[in-house]
């Protein structure tokens, strides 16, 4: 245990807390639910980067990472829904792109393939941190023209999960021998 994987850890517990105090009609609690997953989002930047300068990249570390993230969003994502600030599709895009992803990086490992996390990754994930962000003080607080921005800002953060999906299978596929992942009779070749 390390201070890097503590922080994911952290991570991981505030999603419970999250969801409670997101889904509660008070302002007070959405204000709480701001400031948790605005620290939880912090969390993501601070376990990478102290665990590169202390050089305390782990294994653990690495696996335990992507799932907080997505944990954080889901939950997040599904607790807006709940309560009608966010479209169900926009939901399904953001979470099946999660899953997908992270189901290409497990075939990609299988085989020998490693496909890192993308520039283009890192600015989707800033750019659902801070969607989600102003959706949960739009809905505690709905300050004047507010919905013009969140929206703004959530319609970026579905373009850039599409693209960095896209951008994901791209490079897989161009680095990896599709024959290593589809034996014999099965290809579609």
């Amino acid at each position: 245990m390390n201070l890097p994987i503590g922080l994911t850890l952290t991570r991981i517990v505030a999603v419970p807390l999250l969801i409670v105090f997101l889904i509660s009609s008070s302002r007070v609690h959405a204000a709480i639910a701001a400031v948790i997953f605005i620290l939880a989002s912090i969390t993501d930047w601070a376990d990478g980067m102290l665990a590169r300068r202390r050089n305390q990249v782990t294994t653990l570390g690495t696996l335990l990472d992507p799932i907080a993230d997505k944990l954080l969003v889901a939950a997040a994502l599904v607790s807006l829904l709940a309560i009608d600030k966010i479209a169900a599709w926009i939901v399904v895009v953001i979470i099946g792109r999660e899953l997908a992803v992270t189901g290409l990086r497990a075939v990609a490992a299988s085989v020998g393939v490693i496909v890192p996390a993308s520039r283009l990754a890192k600015w989707k994930t800033v750019s659902q941190y801070v969607a989600v962000t102003l959706l949960i003080v739009e809905k505690g607080f709905d300050p004047p023209g507010f919905h013009v921005t969140a929206s703004g800002v959530l319609w970026v953060a579905v373009v850039l999960t599409v693209i960095s999906a896209v951008d994901y299978f791209y490079r897989f596929f161009r680095k990896a021998d599709y024959r290593a992942i589809v034996p014999g009779g099965e290809r579609w070749s």
